[in-house]
């Protein structure tokens, strides 16, 4: 089974269209989408309806919760983030509104090797963090509470595999907003077969300078195209 693996496409279309077109060539069974779809990118709405109209598998991360649900407006907190959100949640229809809501927060697939876990941050919380740098002890029980072989989740934005014991934990990194100090779209394929498990992390060049262009158009914070450009938080 060959499964392509994508996370944090953060309402960057330009990403997501060139990675439409690197899957065209990779013969993938299943496409699986870990979550945050929107906030920070200027294009959640065309983001969401590429992803309805591919049909993929998608889960709910903590930005899509947080715009799904309203929690952008609560005033609990500021920044660029909650700026971001709270654009996002006036820019989409009722219907991607709805998308969003309906998202579960994860999933499995059975596979002749064992079960795959996905989810964006945790098992049940998008908005939590699995620390994929824990000791093996803490991770092993990771994988005999979730019955998996392999553990798939997000929120990093930085792409990373890790095999502890009989099992593998991936992050494909983001598509949308790569923070591995190199600008591009990350993309996992991962090969699954009776006996072995292969990760394949894969950098998608795009036109970064248009998705930095659309930002500071919508009067987004600049922050977020320097980003963009550098594959990079600050400096």
């Amino acid at each position: 089974m060959r499964i392509a693996f994508l996370s944090d496409i953060h309402g960057n279309v330009q990403a997501l269209h060139a990675v439409q077109r690197f899957l065209t060539t990779e013969q993938v069974e299943t496409v699986v989408i870990l979550g945050d779809l929107v906030g920070y990118g200027a294009s959640p709405g065309a983001v969401i309806d590429v992803i309805q109209r591919q049909g993929w598998v998608c889960s709910m991360g903590s930005s899509d919760a947080r715009v799904a649900f309203g929690f952008a407006e609560r005033g609990e907190r500021t920044g660029v983030a909650e700026e971001t959100l709270t654009w996002t949640r006036k820019m989409l229809t009722d219907e991607q509104m709805d998308f969003l809501r309906r998202l579960p927060t994860g999933g499995r697939i059975m596979t002749k090797l064992g079960r795959v876990r996905y989810f964006h941050g945790s098992p049940h919380d998008p908005d939590a963090r699995l620390d994929l740098l824990a000791d093996d002890r803490e991770l092993e029980g990771v994988l005999d509470n979730l019955g998996a072989r392999v553990v798939v989740c997000g929120g990093t934005h930085v792409p990373y595999f890790r095999k502890v014991g009989q099992g593998l934990f991936i992050d494909p990194g983001s598509v949308g907003l790569s923070l591995n100090r190199e600008p591009g779209a990350d993309v996992a394929i991962v090969d699954i077969t009776t006996t072995d498990v292969r990760v394949h992390l894969h950098k998608i060049p795009y036109d970064y300078h248009a998705a930095a262009f659309d930002i500071v158009a919508w009067n987004l914070p600049p922050v977020i195209a320097d980003v963009i450009r550098s594959g990079r938080m600050g400096g």
